[in-house]
């Protein structure tokens, strides 16, 4: 009886116009969307820079504002990210005192933004140069 069930089974004939449009749909619903984001970041301490290098390496700009750490804080997180800028090919640019935008390959940052050097702030800019 189990080898009458079983001859059943492999004969039976499949209509070729169903198992093609079994796995027209399966790819599509395979497909993958990647949506790339601008994220904002205000790191308090130096363990929050891996979290930036994560956005980074899964493709996503980063702003950064360095208000909330301290100046050498800032430094050593600049250090950190101008090293994962390299390694993804990426650039930053800075934004304002103490802000900076970062993008892996393929994002272009375009336009400048002036200093107003008649408004300096009473805060001296942490990122020095940058």
């Amino acid at each position: 009886m189990a080898f009458e069930s079983l001859k059943k089974i492999l004969t039976t004939e499949v209509d070729e116009e169903d198992e093609y449009e079994e796995v027209k749909e399966t790819t599509k619903t395979s497909s993958k969307e990647y949506k790339n984001k601008t994220i904002l970041v205000e790191p308090r301490a130096f363990s929050e820079a891996q979290q930036i290098a994560d956005y980074l390496k899964t493709r996503n700009q980063v702003v950064v504002n360095f208000k909330r750490v301290t100046s050498d804080v800032s430094k050593r997180i600049m250090d950190f990210l101008n090293g994962i800028i390299y390694a993804i090919d990426g650039t930053m640019e800075k934004l304002g005192p103490g802000i900076v935008i970062c993008a892996p390959k393929g994002f272009e940052i375009e336009g400048n933004i002036s200093e107003d050097d008649t408004k300096k702030s009473s805060k001296k800019d942490d990122l020095g140069d940058w």
